[in-house]
């Protein structure tokens, strides 16, 4: 401001020093207004190609919809998986965010989480679904699979791997007969 009275006072005509303190608050307005601005050039977030699940995902299942709860064999899961064959078992199937089937498909990110629990207790497993589409497993849909711990981080084998993938411990081959429902068994 010293600068603009020192200028200001000088031998100027009237008509030039309005023209000056003119010039000066059109800039003074430009760079206020410019710097309030939304920038409207900035490009909407770009919607991940996929969804990875990090350890952190399955966590909180318990406060998941419960989608279903099924007791005792069932043939659909053969001898071994989830318990199938075993009478006593009890499985639980939870749904982040109430996750519907839309098209015929669930939506990218989509979860699920089962618990399955022997009669007597001495047994749970927990496994868990994310949806992960974009190129992954484009032969199923795009689910990923895990067996998961009761916190829902991502178990680990005895050479610290995390047991996730496209077809661990033969998932895929079972889910195959859901492909109408998007390979989700429990799928309403």
């Amino acid at each position: 401001m010293h600068f603009l009275k020192l200028s200001l006072n000088s031998k100027l005509s009237p008509m030039k020093k309005n023209l000056m303190l003119l010039a000066c608050a059109g800039l003074c307005g430009t760079f206020i207004f410019n710097s309030c601005k939304k920038d409207d050039d900035d490009p909407a977030p770009e919607t991940p190609s996929e969804f990875v699940a990090d350890n952190s995902t399955f966590s909180g299942w318990a406060s998941w919809t419960l989608h279903e709860t099924k007791k005792g064999a069932d043939p659909a899961l053969g001898e071994k998986a989830h318990g199938g064959k075993d009478t006593t078992f009890t499985r639980k199937i939870y749904i982040k965010d109430n996750a519907k089937l839309s098209g015929g498909t669930y939506p990218q990110g989509s979860l699920v989480f089962k618990h399955s629990a022997s009669g007597n207790d001495s047994v749970h497993v927990y496994t868990g679904m994310a949806k992960r589409g974009g190129n992954f497993a484009t032969a199923t849909a795009g689910w990923e699979y895990f067996l998961l711990a009761a916190d829902g981080s991502i178990s680990k084998d005895a050479d610290g791997n995390e047991q996730r993938g496209a077809n661990l411990l033969a998932c895929q081959g079972c889910h195959a007969a859901a492909k109408d429902k998007d390979y989700v068994f429990t799928a309403k």
